[in-house]
Protein backbone atom coordinates (compact mmCIF):
# COMPACT_ATOMS: atom_id res chain seq x y z
CA UNK A 1 0.00 0.00 0.00
CA UNK A 2 3.14 2.22 0.45
CA UNK A 3 2.97 2.96 -3.28
CA UNK A 4 1.76 6.41 -4.52
CA UNK A 5 -0.42 4.24 -7.01
CA UNK A 6 -2.10 2.23 -4.37
CA UNK A 7 -2.93 5.20 -2.47
CA UNK A 8 -6.57 6.12 -2.60
CA UNK A 9 -6.60 9.88 -1.87
CA UNK A 10 -9.79 10.71 -0.26
CA UNK A 11 -12.08 14.16 -1.03
CA UNK A 12 -10.91 16.99 0.57
CA UNK A 13 -7.02 15.75 1.19
CA UNK A 14 -3.72 15.87 -1.40
CA UNK A 15 -0.92 13.55 -1.89
CA UNK A 16 2.39 14.93 -1.01
CA UNK A 17 5.20 12.67 -1.89
CA UNK A 18 9.09 12.88 -0.30
CA UNK A 19 11.17 10.81 -1.11
CA UNK A 20 9.97 7.01 -0.69
CA UNK A 21 7.38 8.26 1.73
CA UNK A 22 3.93 9.40 1.62
CA UNK A 23 1.36 11.70 3.19
CA UNK A 24 -2.37 12.47 2.94
CA UNK A 25 -2.49 16.21 3.97
CA UNK A 26 -5.63 18.00 5.02
CA UNK A 27 -5.90 22.01 5.19
CA UNK A 28 -5.00 23.41 8.72
CA UNK A 29 -5.16 19.93 10.36
CA UNK A 30 -0.83 20.09 10.52
CA UNK A 31 1.36 21.77 9.44
CA UNK A 32 4.00 20.67 6.76
CA UNK A 33 6.51 23.27 5.00
CA UNK A 34 7.65 21.24 1.59
CA UNK A 35 10.32 24.38 1.59
CA UNK A 36 11.72 22.47 4.30
CA UNK A 37 12.95 18.84 2.48
CA UNK A 38 16.32 19.97 2.47
CA UNK A 39 16.14 19.99 6.38
CA UNK A 40 14.55 16.45 6.45
CA UNK A 41 17.11 15.11 3.58
CA UNK A 42 20.37 16.77 5.72
CA UNK A 43 19.05 15.54 8.70
CA UNK A 44 18.47 11.58 7.46
CA UNK A 45 22.26 12.02 5.99
CA UNK A 46 23.31 13.31 9.54
CA UNK A 47 21.43 10.46 11.87
CA UNK A 48 22.65 8.12 9.58
CA UNK A 49 26.34 8.40 9.70
CA UNK A 50 26.18 8.85 13.10
CA UNK A 51 24.38 5.85 13.53
CA UNK A 52 26.53 4.14 11.58
CA UNK A 53 29.75 5.51 13.47
CA UNK A 54 28.34 4.18 16.90
CA UNK A 55 27.84 0.95 15.47
CA UNK A 56 31.33 0.58 14.52
CA UNK A 57 32.41 2.47 17.68
CA UNK A 58 30.53 -0.31 19.62
CA UNK A 59 31.95 -3.67 17.44
CA UNK A 60 35.35 -1.73 17.74
CA UNK A 61 35.29 -1.64 22.20
CA UNK A 62 33.71 -5.43 21.48
CA UNK A 63 36.66 -6.63 19.51
CA UNK A 64 39.32 -5.03 22.14
CA UNK A 65 37.91 -6.69 25.11
CA UNK A 66 37.66 -10.00 22.97
CA UNK A 67 41.47 -9.33 22.67
CA UNK A 68 42.14 -8.64 25.79
CA UNK A 69 39.63 -11.65 26.85
CA UNK A 70 41.80 -14.02 24.44
CA UNK A 71 45.35 -12.27 25.96
CA UNK A 72 44.34 -13.26 29.96
CA UNK A 73 43.11 -16.59 28.70
CA UNK A 74 46.55 -17.42 27.03
CA UNK A 75 48.55 -15.34 29.97
CA UNK A 76 46.57 -18.05 32.05
CA UNK A 77 47.34 -20.97 30.13
CA UNK A 78 50.85 -20.44 29.93
CA UNK A 79 51.31 -19.78 33.80
CA UNK A 80 49.45 -22.51 34.83
CA UNK A 81 52.07 -24.47 32.36
CA UNK A 82 55.13 -23.12 34.06
CA UNK A 83 53.68 -24.24 36.98
CA UNK A 84 52.99 -27.50 36.53
CA UNK A 85 56.25 -27.79 35.34
CA UNK A 86 57.82 -26.46 38.38
CA UNK A 87 56.28 -29.20 40.92
CA UNK A 88 56.34 -32.15 38.40
CA UNK A 89 59.44 -34.71 38.59
CA UNK A 90 61.43 -35.03 35.58
CA UNK A 91 59.31 -37.50 33.58
CA UNK A 92 59.88 -39.21 31.03
CA UNK A 93 59.47 -38.19 27.42
CA UNK A 94 56.18 -38.66 26.51
CA UNK A 95 54.99 -40.13 23.82
CA UNK A 96 53.28 -38.16 20.83
CA UNK A 97 50.20 -39.76 21.29
CA UNK A 98 50.22 -38.66 24.97
CA UNK A 99 51.76 -35.25 24.31
CA UNK A 100 48.76 -34.92 21.90
CA UNK A 101 45.85 -34.36 24.52
CA UNK A 102 47.87 -32.62 26.52
CA UNK A 103 48.39 -29.87 24.20
CA UNK A 104 45.50 -29.93 22.33
CA UNK A 105 43.51 -27.16 24.79
CA UNK A 106 46.73 -24.78 24.73
CA UNK A 107 45.88 -21.80 23.19
CA UNK A 108 48.35 -20.84 19.94
CA UNK A 109 50.53 -17.74 19.43
CA UNK A 110 48.23 -16.74 16.99
CA UNK A 111 44.78 -17.55 18.52
CA UNK A 112 41.96 -15.66 17.36
CA UNK A 113 38.95 -13.76 20.21
CA UNK A 114 36.12 -16.45 20.76
CA UNK A 115 32.85 -15.24 20.52
CA UNK A 116 29.78 -14.25 18.46
CA UNK A 117 30.47 -10.65 17.04
CA UNK A 118 27.22 -8.47 18.13
CA UNK A 119 24.38 -7.41 16.46
CA UNK A 120 23.69 -3.93 14.84
CA UNK A 121 23.32 -1.69 17.80
CA UNK A 122 19.85 -0.47 16.50
CA UNK A 123 18.89 2.71 18.15
CA UNK A 124 15.71 4.49 19.29
CA UNK A 125 14.89 8.06 17.98
CA UNK A 126 11.78 10.27 19.56
CA UNK A 127 10.64 13.54 17.74
CA UNK A 128 9.13 15.74 20.43
CA UNK A 129 6.89 17.68 17.93
CA UNK A 130 5.78 15.10 14.84
CA UNK A 131 2.96 17.15 13.04
CA UNK A 132 2.06 15.54 10.48
CA UNK A 133 4.38 12.74 10.77
CA UNK A 134 6.53 12.89 7.53
CA UNK A 135 9.96 13.55 9.28
CA UNK A 136 9.64 10.14 11.65
CA UNK A 137 8.48 8.74 8.19
CA UNK A 138 11.25 8.87 6.08
CA UNK A 139 13.27 8.54 9.40
CA UNK A 140 11.86 4.68 10.08
CA UNK A 141 12.28 4.00 5.91
CA UNK A 142 15.22 5.45 5.00
CA UNK A 143 17.82 4.87 8.26
CA UNK A 144 18.80 0.98 8.56
CA UNK A 145 19.82 1.07 11.87
CA UNK A 146 17.10 2.59 13.41
CA UNK A 147 15.06 0.15 15.57
CA UNK A 148 11.60 2.73 15.85
CA UNK A 149 10.41 6.40 16.35
CA UNK A 150 8.60 7.81 18.87
CA UNK A 151 6.61 10.43 17.01
CA UNK A 152 4.55 12.85 19.13
CA UNK A 153 2.43 15.54 19.06
CA UNK A 154 -0.08 17.82 21.27
CA UNK A 155 -2.67 18.14 18.64
CA UNK A 156 -5.09 15.58 18.35
CA UNK A 157 -5.59 16.34 14.62
CA UNK A 158 -1.86 16.18 14.20
CA UNK A 159 -1.80 12.47 15.92
CA UNK A 160 -4.80 11.75 13.74
CA UNK A 161 -3.17 12.34 10.53
CA UNK A 162 0.37 10.66 11.65
CA UNK A 163 -1.65 7.48 12.49
CA UNK A 164 -3.19 7.93 8.71
CA UNK A 165 0.00 8.81 7.43
CA UNK A 166 2.44 5.60 9.60
CA UNK A 167 -0.64 3.00 7.97
CA UNK A 168 -0.60 4.23 4.07
CA UNK A 169 3.54 3.77 4.92
CA UNK A 170 2.90 0.51 6.37
CA UNK A 171 5.09 1.52 9.60
CA UNK A 172 1.93 1.20 12.08
CA UNK A 173 1.20 -1.61 14.21
CA UNK A 174 1.08 -5.36 12.58
CA UNK A 175 -2.67 -7.42 14.26
CA UNK A 176 -1.91 -10.16 16.42
CA UNK A 177 -1.58 -13.23 13.23
CA UNK A 178 -3.03 -15.85 16.16
CA UNK A 179 -4.32 -15.45 19.52
CA UNK A 180 -0.78 -16.04 21.13
CA UNK A 181 0.99 -13.72 19.08
CA UNK A 182 1.93 -10.35 20.31
CA UNK A 183 1.32 -7.75 17.99
CA UNK A 184 4.02 -5.86 16.62
CA UNK A 185 3.92 -2.08 17.87
CA UNK A 186 5.35 -0.49 14.66
CA UNK A 187 8.42 1.25 13.50
CA UNK A 188 6.57 4.33 14.10
CA UNK A 189 4.87 4.30 17.59
CA UNK A 190 2.72 7.85 18.20
CA UNK A 191 2.25 9.41 21.57
CA UNK A 192 -0.35 12.13 21.96
CA UNK A 193 0.83 14.88 24.79
CA UNK A 194 2.80 16.88 25.88
CA UNK A 195 6.43 17.15 24.16
CA UNK A 196 8.62 18.14 27.53
CA UNK A 197 6.21 15.44 29.77
CA UNK A 198 7.44 12.49 27.70
CA UNK A 199 10.99 13.68 27.11
CA UNK A 200 10.97 13.85 30.91
CA UNK A 201 9.56 10.65 31.84
CA UNK A 202 12.66 9.13 29.14
CA UNK A 203 15.56 10.97 31.98
CA UNK A 204 16.49 8.38 33.70
CA UNK A 205 19.35 7.19 32.31
CA UNK A 206 17.78 2.97 31.75
CA UNK A 207 14.69 5.16 29.61
CA UNK A 208 16.97 7.38 27.73
CA UNK A 209 16.51 7.20 23.84
CA UNK A 210 19.30 7.82 21.47
CA UNK A 211 18.68 10.56 19.48
CA UNK A 212 16.08 13.88 20.24
CA UNK A 213 14.66 15.35 17.70
CA UNK A 214 13.33 19.14 18.05
CA UNK A 215 11.57 20.85 14.99
CA UNK A 216 9.03 23.28 16.29
CA UNK A 217 7.39 25.76 14.38
CA UNK A 218 9.36 28.81 16.29
CA UNK A 219 11.82 28.55 18.86
CA UNK A 220 12.96 25.42 20.48
CA UNK A 221 14.12 26.55 23.96
CA UNK A 222 11.05 25.33 26.06
CA UNK A 223 11.80 22.17 25.48
CA UNK A 224 16.08 21.87 25.40
CA UNK A 225 16.33 21.24 28.86
CA UNK A 226 13.88 18.26 29.03
CA UNK A 227 15.88 17.34 25.52
CA UNK A 228 19.29 16.98 26.91
CA UNK A 229 18.42 14.95 29.75
CA UNK A 230 15.99 12.38 28.12
CA UNK A 231 19.09 11.65 25.31
CA UNK A 232 22.04 8.69 25.80
CA UNK A 233 25.62 9.30 26.52
CA UNK A 234 26.66 9.72 23.70
CA UNK A 235 23.45 10.43 21.84
CA UNK A 236 22.75 13.16 19.22
CA UNK A 237 20.19 16.10 19.90
CA UNK A 238 18.86 17.83 16.60
CA UNK A 239 17.82 21.15 17.31
CA UNK A 240 15.71 23.46 14.74
CA UNK A 241 14.80 27.06 15.69
CA UNK A 242 12.91 29.37 12.95
CA UNK A 243 12.74 32.59 15.27
CA UNK A 244 15.48 34.03 13.57
CA UNK A 245 13.68 37.46 14.00
CA UNK A 246 14.48 37.16 17.65
CA UNK A 247 17.72 35.41 17.00
CA UNK A 248 19.38 37.34 14.12
CA UNK A 249 18.18 40.92 14.63
CA UNK A 250 18.49 43.59 17.25
CA UNK A 251 14.73 44.16 17.34
CA UNK A 252 13.75 42.41 20.40
CA UNK A 253 16.74 41.79 22.10
CA UNK A 254 14.71 41.04 25.43
CA UNK A 255 13.08 38.15 23.99
CA UNK A 256 16.69 36.41 22.72
CA UNK A 257 17.67 36.63 26.58
CA UNK A 258 14.50 35.13 27.80
CA UNK A 259 14.62 32.55 25.00
CA UNK A 260 18.72 31.66 25.01
CA UNK A 261 20.05 33.57 27.75
CA UNK A 262 22.13 35.92 25.69
CA UNK A 263 21.79 39.05 23.41
CA UNK A 264 21.80 38.79 19.73
CA UNK A 265 24.13 41.07 16.99
CA UNK A 266 23.10 43.75 14.65
CA UNK A 267 25.53 42.80 11.87
CA UNK A 268 25.84 41.16 8.58
CA UNK A 269 27.66 38.00 10.37
CA UNK A 270 24.12 37.98 12.67
CA UNK A 271 23.10 34.54 11.19
CA UNK A 272 26.53 32.64 12.41
CA UNK A 273 25.74 34.82 15.67
CA UNK A 274 22.28 33.23 16.23
CA UNK A 275 24.09 29.70 15.39
CA UNK A 276 26.40 30.40 18.82
CA UNK A 277 23.76 31.73 20.83
CA UNK A 278 21.59 28.81 20.00
CA UNK A 279 25.04 26.60 20.69
CA UNK A 280 25.24 28.57 24.12
CA UNK A 281 22.15 27.75 25.00
CA UNK A 282 22.21 23.36 24.52
CA UNK A 283 25.88 23.69 26.54
CA UNK A 284 24.14 25.72 29.32
CA UNK A 285 21.64 23.47 29.29
CA UNK A 286 23.58 20.10 29.15
CA UNK A 287 26.18 21.60 31.78
CA UNK A 288 23.24 21.86 34.73
CA UNK A 289 23.69 18.35 34.59
CA UNK A 290 27.01 17.05 33.96
CA UNK A 291 26.62 16.76 30.19
CA UNK A 292 28.38 18.69 27.53
CA UNK A 293 27.89 19.25 23.66
CA UNK A 294 30.12 18.51 20.83
CA UNK A 295 29.16 20.47 18.03
CA UNK A 296 28.75 18.11 14.64
CA UNK A 297 27.25 20.17 11.95
CA UNK A 298 25.69 23.45 12.55
CA UNK A 299 23.80 25.22 9.83
CA UNK A 300 22.13 28.55 9.40
CA UNK A 301 19.81 27.51 6.45
CA UNK A 302 16.98 30.23 4.70
CA UNK A 303 15.25 31.24 7.32
CA UNK A 304 16.52 29.14 10.31
CA UNK A 305 19.49 27.12 11.79
CA UNK A 306 20.01 23.73 12.07
CA UNK A 307 22.07 22.10 14.70
CA UNK A 308 23.32 18.52 14.86
CA UNK A 309 25.13 18.03 18.85
CA UNK A 310 26.21 14.87 20.66
CA UNK A 311 25.71 15.05 24.35
CA UNK A 312 28.31 13.63 26.43
CA UNK A 313 29.04 13.09 30.44
CA UNK A 314 32.33 14.03 31.49
CA UNK A 315 33.11 16.34 34.40
CA UNK A 316 36.40 18.18 33.37
CA UNK A 317 34.41 18.63 29.97
CA UNK A 318 31.66 20.39 31.57
CA UNK A 319 34.23 23.07 33.38
CA UNK A 320 36.04 23.49 30.05
CA UNK A 321 32.53 25.06 28.90
CA UNK A 322 33.55 28.06 30.53
CA UNK A 323 36.70 28.61 27.99
CA UNK A 324 34.23 28.07 25.18
CA UNK A 325 31.90 30.93 26.02
CA UNK A 326 32.22 34.42 25.18
CA UNK A 327 30.45 38.02 24.72
CA UNK A 328 31.54 40.39 21.89
CA UNK A 329 31.65 44.28 21.78
CA UNK A 330 30.21 45.07 18.12
CA UNK A 331 30.75 48.15 16.61
CA UNK A 332 27.62 50.02 15.79
CA UNK A 333 29.31 51.32 12.52
CA UNK A 334 32.08 49.58 11.02
CA UNK A 335 30.98 46.07 12.72
CA UNK A 336 34.29 45.30 14.21
CA UNK A 337 33.96 42.89 16.88
CA UNK A 338 36.06 42.35 20.01
CA UNK A 339 36.02 38.91 21.95
CA UNK A 340 35.94 38.73 25.77
CA UNK A 341 35.82 35.22 26.73
CA UNK A 342 34.13 34.54 29.99
CA UNK A 343 36.77 32.29 31.35
CA UNK A 344 40.14 30.55 30.61
CA UNK A 345 42.36 27.36 31.94
CA UNK A 346 45.65 27.11 32.48
CA UNK A 347 47.41 23.32 32.16
CA UNK A 348 50.11 22.27 34.13
CA UNK A 349 51.57 18.64 33.73
CA UNK A 350 53.29 17.13 36.38
CA UNK A 351 56.36 15.07 36.34
CA UNK A 352 54.48 11.79 36.31
CA UNK A 353 52.64 13.01 33.38
CA UNK A 354 48.86 13.78 35.29
CA UNK A 355 47.69 17.37 33.77
CA UNK A 356 46.41 19.56 36.38
CA UNK A 357 43.67 22.17 34.98
CA UNK A 358 43.12 25.49 36.72
CA UNK A 359 39.67 27.70 35.67
CA UNK A 360 40.74 31.30 35.81
CA UNK A 361 38.42 34.11 35.50
CA UNK A 362 39.32 36.51 32.36
CA UNK A 363 40.68 39.91 32.34
CA UNK A 364 38.80 42.91 30.21
CA UNK A 365 37.58 44.96 28.99
CA UNK A 366 39.18 44.04 25.33
CA UNK A 367 38.40 47.97 24.36
CA UNK A 368 37.61 51.13 25.62
CA UNK A 369 33.93 52.33 25.22
CA UNK A 370 34.25 53.75 21.36
CA UNK A 371 35.27 51.32 18.71
CA UNK A 372 39.15 51.55 17.98
CA UNK A 373 38.83 51.91 14.43
CA UNK A 374 35.92 54.43 13.56
CA UNK A 375 35.31 56.22 17.11
CA UNK A 376 31.47 54.60 16.72
CA UNK A 377 29.91 53.35 19.75
CA UNK A 378 30.08 49.51 20.78
CA UNK A 379 27.30 47.37 21.96
CA UNK A 380 27.38 44.59 23.71
CA UNK A 381 26.06 40.73 22.48
CA UNK A 382 25.91 37.15 23.63
CA UNK A 383 27.32 35.41 25.99
CA UNK A 384 27.65 32.77 23.17
CA UNK A 385 29.09 29.67 22.11
CA UNK A 386 33.16 30.55 20.79
CA UNK A 387 34.45 27.32 19.94
CA UNK A 388 34.44 24.79 16.68
CA UNK A 389 31.01 24.87 14.79
CA UNK A 390 31.48 21.44 13.29
CA UNK A 391 33.47 18.43 13.30
CA UNK A 392 35.86 18.79 10.27
CA UNK A 393 35.37 14.53 10.15
CA UNK A 394 31.68 13.96 10.86
CA UNK A 395 31.02 16.25 8.40
CA UNK A 396 33.88 14.74 5.78
CA UNK A 397 31.55 11.30 6.71
CA UNK A 398 28.47 12.66 5.93
CA UNK A 399 29.36 14.06 2.43
CA UNK A 400 31.24 10.78 1.58
CA UNK A 401 27.63 8.99 2.50
CA UNK A 402 25.96 11.88 0.32
CA UNK A 403 28.81 10.63 -3.08
CA UNK A 404 27.58 6.94 -2.51
CA UNK A 405 23.91 7.81 -2.05
CA UNK A 406 22.87 10.91 -3.97
CA UNK A 407 20.08 9.54 -5.90
CA UNK A 408 18.34 9.38 -2.14
CA UNK A 409 18.16 12.62 -1.49
CA UNK A 410 15.75 15.13 -3.57
CA UNK A 411 17.77 18.04 -2.12
CA UNK A 412 21.91 16.21 -2.72
CA UNK A 413 23.18 18.88 -4.95
CA UNK A 414 22.55 21.56 -2.50
CA UNK A 415 23.62 19.36 0.47
CA UNK A 416 26.36 18.78 -1.04
CA UNK A 417 27.58 22.43 -1.77
CA UNK A 418 26.60 23.46 1.77
CA UNK A 419 28.36 21.04 3.30
CA UNK A 420 31.51 21.45 1.75
CA UNK A 421 31.99 25.21 2.54
CA UNK A 422 31.15 23.63 6.17
CA UNK A 423 33.60 20.98 6.12
CA UNK A 424 36.47 23.85 4.72
CA UNK A 425 35.03 26.76 7.36
CA UNK A 426 37.68 28.11 9.73
CA UNK A 427 36.78 28.03 13.55
CA UNK A 428 37.42 30.94 14.14
CA UNK A 429 33.97 33.87 14.67
CA UNK A 430 32.95 35.39 12.41
CA UNK A 431 32.53 36.18 8.65
CA UNK A 432 32.36 39.54 6.32
CA UNK A 433 31.86 40.74 3.12
CA UNK A 434 33.90 43.14 0.78
CA UNK A 435 31.19 44.70 0.20
CA UNK A 436 29.91 45.80 2.88
CA UNK A 437 33.33 46.85 4.57
CA UNK A 438 33.38 48.91 1.20
CA UNK A 439 30.14 50.28 2.07
CA UNK A 440 31.95 51.43 5.46
CA UNK A 441 35.22 53.25 3.58
CA UNK A 442 32.52 54.33 0.63
CA UNK A 443 35.18 52.95 -1.67
CA UNK A 444 35.26 50.71 -4.75
CA UNK A 445 34.24 47.41 -3.88
CA UNK A 446 37.15 45.05 -4.69
CA UNK A 447 36.79 41.67 -5.87
CA UNK A 448 36.57 38.53 -3.16
CA UNK A 449 39.72 37.24 -4.97
CA UNK A 450 41.59 40.08 -4.52
CA UNK A 451 40.77 40.44 -0.05
CA UNK A 452 41.45 36.56 0.03
CA UNK A 453 45.10 37.08 -1.85
CA UNK A 454 45.78 39.97 0.48
CA UNK A 455 45.24 38.06 3.49
CA UNK A 456 47.03 35.25 2.35
CA UNK A 457 49.83 36.94 1.23
CA UNK A 458 49.71 38.48 4.72
CA UNK A 459 50.07 35.03 6.34
CA UNK A 460 46.29 34.55 7.38
CA UNK A 461 44.04 31.83 6.65
CA UNK A 462 40.67 32.34 4.74
CA UNK A 463 37.71 30.64 4.25
CA UNK A 464 34.41 30.47 3.29
CA UNK A 465 31.24 30.89 5.15
CA UNK A 466 28.47 28.70 4.38
CA UNK A 467 26.14 31.23 6.03
CA UNK A 468 26.42 34.15 3.57
CA UNK A 469 27.09 33.77 -0.34
CA UNK A 470 30.31 36.05 -1.39
CA UNK A 471 31.34 35.81 2.53
CA UNK A 472 35.10 35.10 3.79
CA UNK A 473 36.40 33.88 7.36
CA UNK A 474 39.56 35.10 8.24
CA UNK A 475 42.37 34.05 10.80
CA UNK A 476 43.18 37.82 10.95
CA UNK A 477 41.93 40.77 13.25
CA UNK A 478 39.22 42.62 11.90
CA UNK A 479 41.80 45.55 12.07
CA UNK A 480 44.11 43.85 9.48
CA UNK A 481 41.38 43.65 7.20
CA UNK A 482 40.89 47.41 7.25
CA UNK A 483 44.59 47.78 6.54
CA UNK A 484 43.69 45.83 3.79
CA UNK A 485 40.86 47.92 2.33
CA UNK A 486 43.37 50.91 3.34
CA UNK A 487 45.73 49.69 1.10
CA UNK A 488 43.50 49.04 -1.58
CA UNK A 489 41.95 53.28 -1.31
CA UNK A 490 45.56 53.77 -2.16
CA UNK A 491 45.25 52.12 -5.49
CA UNK A 492 41.43 53.34 -5.80
CA UNK A 493 40.90 56.80 -4.07
CA UNK A 494 37.76 58.03 -2.92
CA UNK A 495 36.58 61.45 -3.56
CA UNK A 496 36.95 62.73 -0.01
CA UNK A 497 34.77 66.12 -1.29
CA UNK A 498 31.55 63.49 -1.23
CA UNK A 499 32.45 62.21 2.50
CA UNK A 500 31.20 64.02 5.60
CA UNK A 501 33.32 65.65 8.13
CA UNK A 502 31.56 63.90 10.51
CA UNK A 503 31.26 60.91 8.87
CA UNK A 504 32.65 57.67 10.61
CA UNK A 505 33.64 56.92 7.04
CA UNK A 506 36.46 59.90 7.43
CA UNK A 507 37.62 58.75 10.48
CA UNK A 508 38.31 55.07 8.99
CA UNK A 509 39.97 56.65 5.85
CA UNK A 510 42.57 58.74 8.08
CA UNK A 511 44.49 56.01 9.57
CA UNK A 512 47.45 54.59 7.41
CA UNK A 513 47.01 50.75 6.64
CA UNK A 514 49.61 48.60 9.76
CA UNK A 515 51.20 46.92 6.11
CA UNK A 516 51.05 46.97 2.41
CA UNK A 517 48.94 44.51 1.03
CA UNK A 518 49.78 42.25 -2.04
CA UNK A 519 46.48 42.02 -4.24
CA UNK A 520 48.21 39.53 -6.52
CA UNK A 521 46.32 36.62 -6.82
CA UNK A 522 47.80 33.63 -5.08
CA UNK A 523 47.26 30.12 -5.40
CA UNK A 524 45.38 29.30 -2.29
CA UNK A 525 42.38 31.72 -2.96
CA UNK A 526 40.35 28.98 -4.77
CA UNK A 527 39.55 26.43 -2.03
CA UNK A 528 38.85 23.06 -3.06
CA UNK A 529 35.12 23.60 -3.18
CA UNK A 530 35.59 26.62 -5.78
CA UNK A 531 37.42 23.72 -8.15
CA UNK A 532 34.42 22.32 -8.86
CA UNK A 533 30.79 23.41 -9.33
CA UNK A 534 28.57 23.69 -6.34
CA UNK A 535 25.72 24.95 -5.31
CA UNK A 536 26.70 26.16 -2.29
CA UNK A 537 24.11 28.94 -1.95
CA UNK A 538 20.75 28.38 -2.86
CA UNK A 539 18.24 30.80 -4.63
CA UNK A 540 14.45 31.37 -3.12
CA UNK A 541 13.13 27.42 -4.09
CA UNK A 542 9.59 29.11 -4.63
CA UNK A 543 7.82 32.88 -4.72
CA UNK A 544 6.45 33.68 -0.94
CA UNK A 545 8.98 30.83 0.69
CA UNK A 546 9.23 31.37 4.59
CA UNK A 547 8.53 29.62 7.17
CA UNK A 548 5.18 28.98 6.43
CA UNK A 549 1.72 29.51 8.64
CA UNK A 550 0.88 27.58 11.60
CA UNK A 551 -1.64 25.35 11.49
CA UNK A 552 -5.00 26.07 13.42
CA UNK A 553 -7.08 23.66 13.40
CA UNK A 554 -7.13 21.64 16.49
CA UNK A 555 -3.54 22.69 17.62
CA UNK A 556 -5.12 23.02 21.17
CA UNK A 557 -6.42 20.41 23.24
CA UNK A 558 -9.88 21.24 24.94
CA UNK A 559 -10.40 20.74 28.38
CA UNK A 560 -12.66 17.71 29.64
CA UNK A 561 -14.67 18.11 32.82
CA UNK A 562 -11.50 16.28 34.90
CA UNK A 563 -9.67 19.39 33.90
CA UNK A 564 -12.21 21.43 35.69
Amino acid sequence: MSEASNIIVPDGFTLHTENTSHILLESNEAFLNPVQEFNRDTSVACIRVWSEELNRAKEARWRQNQEKKARKAKEGAAKKRKVETEEAQPPEEPSAAEAAPRDAGAPSGDAKPEGKPPEPYRFVLLEALSATGLRSIRYAKEIPLLKYVIANDLSPSATAAMKRNVDINDLGPTPESSPSATPHPGKVRINEGDACTLMYSHREEKNRVDVVDLDPYGTAAPFIDAAVQSVKDGGLLCVTCTDLSVLATTNYPEKCFSNYGGVPVKAEYCHEAALRIVLHTLSTSASRYGRYIEPLVSLSIDFYVRIFVRVKTAPLEVKKALTKTSAYYICSTCQSFYEQPLGRVIEKTQAAGNTNYLFKIQNGPPVTDKCPECDSALHMAGPMWSGPLHDKDFVTKVLEHLEANEDKYGTAVRMKGMLTVAQEELDVPFYFTPAKIASFFHCTTPSLEDIASALLHAGHKISRSHACAGSLKTTATRQDVHSIFRSWIKLHPVKMENVSETSPARRLLQKEPSFVANFQKHPDTVTPSGKVKLVRYQENPTSHWGPGTKAVGGSKRKRGKDDM
